[in-house]
């Protein structure tokens, strides 16, 4: 009786013994969907958000050709205008209506293809003469916005007006005008070219931007003068109070932006620019539903696979259940996994640097129970200046990347095997260096300064205009430092000292 008894005890024992390895069993299954999961996730967005960097690399790119085509559009007009204007200076503004002006006119509008015609009109507003073919009978351009603002306002820079349908052609024009002066200096007339709309319309028609996208040319108040798609009802409609206009172009004349429409409530990614020499304003906006639209199909796809890869890891779960019932070596592959867990947990994931745990448990090393330093210390605390201003300008991503480059320059000028780069926290990286004196630490610092400068990395939000560091060493002999909390608290204060020094430099404590 008491042998039955005795082996129904032993059954029980091995019973509890073996429940914490099925409870591990499970929680190691458990962990490995949620890492696929997650890691695919990760994958997702990291695509998604390259699918949007090259949004904005396009809109930026097609911003930018659409203002160098406008510059040189209006640049081509601008010109012959000017030219006029100093001429009609020079002979006398009775020279307008010579029929050699006349014919100037029309070989000088014929070889500009996007001119739709030249004028001169004289203080009144009367038609003095024309490229056109014809000059209508008591034609007068006195109530137009040009003529009116030139009468105005003695400027001798170019004026360019809403888009506006030609009375004489009936088509859609641009006006770029000049104030023409009489040689006592008042004002006797108007120099005159009108742009046609159709040809930014053509231009416009060569671009791929998807059904949604937009381009648009508008001028420095919002007006739009043209657009893509087209639409009648929206010529000289402003724009003003969008967010590209009150809140961007204010910041910026040129850059991308993520805004919802105004006009038809779109979320687009938009590459904008006011040109240099003209109060105009192009944007080119391409659908964040259209540019993720391929992303959006590999993403369920990539879903669709992994809730496969779930449920078969399940199942292989269930079955690893059973063989570790049967008796199945699952402890040493359990082991093997917490072995690898343990090696990720000692490294930070974004530098490839050491992570603050590793860091404790080595500096620990050195003061064992308490008692000082054995051999002489150094440490090396190393701050990214201005950071939080960095990541406000170029967004978490870059900022990311800004700390990865900064953790490869000190990774670089590491060539002892004992020392330890380490990411502390946040922007914040240190060095330890054991059996290393504060001058070799103080060269490897400004080592490691330098390079970070040589990386010239663009930090619109440091006086530097890079990206520099801010770097305290403290060094201790043997049996200097009494523990590892004081060895980093004179360091840290080291680090301070550098910030209020004015950053980009190395104190040491």
């Amino acid at each position: 009786m008491r042998q039955v008894e005795g082996t129904v005890f032993d059954a029980r024992n091995r019973r509890l013994k073996r429940m914490p390895v099925l409870w591990l069993a499970g929680f190691f299954t458990v962990l490995v969907c949620l890492s696929i999961t997650t890691i695919t996730l990760w994958q997702l967005r990291q695509a998604r958000n390259h699918e949007l960097e090259i949004a904005d690399t396009t809109v930026a790119n097609l911003s930018r050709s659409m203002a160098q085509q406008a510059d040189d559009a209006f640049d081509q007009a601008e010109i012959p205008v000017a030219g006029i204007v100093e001429r009609l200076s020079f002979d006398g503004f009775g020279a307008a209506t010579s029929s050699r002006m006349h014919d100037f006119l029309r070989v000088t509008a014929a070889s500009v293809e996007q001119v739709q015609g030249l004028f001169i009109y004289d203080k009144e507003g009367n038609w003095a003469a024309t490229s056109l073919n014809r000059m209508p009978d008591n034609a007068d351009n006195a109530d137009r916005e040009y003529f009116r603002f030139h009468k105005s306002f003695d400027s001798i820079l170019p004026h360019i007006s809403p888009a506006i349908r030609s009375r004489t052609t009936g088509e859609w024009v641009i006006p770029i005008s000049r104030r023409v002066n009489d040689s006592a200096g008042n004002f006797a007339g108007v120099v005159l070219a009108t742009l046609e709309l159709a040809y930014f319309d053509r231009f416009f028609d060569r671009f791929d931007i998807g059904k949604k996208g937009v381009l648009t040319l508008a001028m420095a108040d919002g007006t739009i003068l043209a657009r893509r798609p087209i639409q009648e009802n929206l010529r000289g409609v402003s724009i003003a109070d969008s967010e590209l206009f009150s809140k961007y172009l204010k910041e910026r004349y040129e850059g991308t932006a993520t805004v919802r429409s105004i006009l038809d409530q779109q979320l687009r990614r938009y590459g904008y620019k006011r040109l240099d020499r003209y109060p105009l304003v192009v944007l080119a906006g391409l659908s964040e539903e259209e540019v993720l639209g391929e992303w959006r199909q590999y993403a369920w796809r990539s879903l669709a696979i992994i809730m496969c890869v779930v449920v078969a890891n399940l199942l292989f779960g269930v079955l690893l259940f059973q063989q570790i019932r049967f008796g199945l070596n699952a402890e040493s592959q359990l082991r093997i996994a917490s072995h690898s867990l343990e090696k990720l947990a000692l490294q930070d994931g974004l530098t490839g640097l050491a992570n603050r745990r590793h860091f404790q448990e080595i500096l620990g090393l050195e003061f064992v129970s308490g008692h000082p330093n054995q051999h002489p210390l150094s440490l090396i605390l190393i701050d990214i200046d201005f950071f939080k201003t960095y990541n406000d300008n170029y967004g978490h991503v870059a900022g990311d990347k800004c700390i990865a480059a900064v953790a490869e320059c000190i990774r670089g000028n590491l060539n002892r095997t004992g020392d330890l780069a380490v990411r502390y926290g946040g922007e914040e990286m240190a060095v330890f260096l054991p059996h290393s004196e504060v001058q070799g630490a103080y060269r490897l610092a400004e080592k490691i300064r330098l390079t970070v400068l040589a990386r010239a990395i663009e930090h619109r939000g440091n006086p530097e205009g890079i990206v520099s560091i801010s770097l305290g060493v403290y060094g201790c002999g043997a049996q200097e430092c009494p523990s590892m909390e004081a060895l980093i608290e004179r360091a840290d204060s080291a680090l301070y000292a550098a910030k209020h020094q004015g950053r980009n430099r190395t104190v040491t404590g």
